[in-house]
């Protein structure tokens, strides 16, 4: 892959597993500099005073960055081998891969406990969230707000409802692959949030067009 093709990808914010583990020096310094920017965006955003904690914790998400893409580069090293090993073979390709992606979700769940213990170090619960958020492209304060500014009868307990479902989402979003897959686990969990809120008896449909007509109404004048 060349390299302004590598730059590129990993700027549309996609950790891709397609990068594989024998990059050239120079793609590996090109991918090192693209994750370190994008940790310091999101630390530029926290609150840290200290120059020196605003390195360490950029570092921490950097290599959590670094780290995420290993995994999956090696998942995809290790499906492609499944796949031509048992190409002829489909029960035998099918559940090689599931054991895999098993094994992939294990490896994950450890390294996101560790990466969040390295967070707490050095910052607060506060911090932590705003870390998160900007791993996740902000999507959760995002699609919160939406909910109570749609349906303007939320009940505390609904709300509280959505909310922990989005944080659930945002927990499994960090450790997506690509800008697409954090996406899918909000969408996900939006689709959870609906079912709930149609079973609690709101027409989402209707509360939509009226959301609409607000923000028409509100809407300044060209």
């Amino acid at each position: 892959m060349k390299l302004s093709l590598f730059i590129l990808f990993l700027t549309c914010s996609t950790l891709s597993s397609t990068f594989a583990q024998d990059k050239t020096a120079e793609e590996k310094l090109a991918y090192t500099k693209v994750i370190a920017e994008r940790a310091d965006k999101i630390v530029a955003n926290i609150g840290i005073a200290d120059a020196k904690k605003v390195e360490q914790v950029r570092n921490i998400i950097r290599d959590q960055y670094s780290n995420l893409n290993d995994v999956y580069a090696e998942r995809d090293l290790k499906l492609k081998d499944i796949k031509e090993r048992n190409k002829d073979n489909k029960a035998e390709r099918d559940s090689a891969i599931a054991k895999e992606n098993r094994m992939v979700e294990g490896s994950l769940a450890k390294l996101h406990k560790k990466y969040i213990g390295k967070l707490e170090s050095k910052l607060t619960q506060d911090q932590i969230e705003l870390v998160k958020n900007g791993m996740t492209y902000n999507i959760l304060p995002i699609t919160y707000k939406a909910y109570q500014e749609e349906i303007l009868t939320l009940t505390e307990v609904q709300k509280k409802q959505i909310y922990l479902w989005l944080v659930e989402a945002r927990e499994h979003a960090i450790d997506a692959e690509s800008s697409d897959k954090k996406h899918a686990w909000f969408g996900k969990y939006k689709g959870r949030i609906n079912n709930y809120l149609s079973a609690q008896g709101y027409d989402l449909k209707k509360e939509g067009i009226e959301w609409e007509k607000r923000r028409k109404a509100a809407a300044p004048s060209k």
